[in-house]
């Protein structure tokens, strides 16, 4: 029961048994993450002013994530020139077959 690191994994018996325990932890701002049959399905971890306090970084470390492996991947673009004078609403159509 003792919390090593910042991110732990955590049954639902062992949180039934220990609730305060692990409402206390998360609220000094460790991580942890329930588990049911082994699998992460719920989290605890402190209420922060930012909504989307969840990080990839945090994601990638408690294993619910996997890093890409290939992050310097530039996404092609392909190039479209549109004729002068015409609506979007008219070249949206024509390209349509409308």
């Amino acid at each position: 029961m003792a919390l090593s690191a910042t991110v732990q994994h955590v049954g639902t018996r062992d949180l039934r048994a220990n609730l305060a325990h692990y409402l206390r932890a998360a609220s000094s701002g460790h991580t942890i993450f329930v588990t049911l049959d082994g699998q992460p399905v719920a989290q605890l971890c402190p209420i922060s002013n930012h909504a989307d306090s969840t990080s990839v970084e945090a994601l990638i470390s408690s294993g619910l994530v996997q890093a890409p492996n290939n992050s310097d991947r530039n996404p092609s673009v392909a190039p479209f020139e549109l004729p002068g004078g015409l609506s979007s609403d008219r070249v949206l159509r024509e390209i349509r077959g409308r």
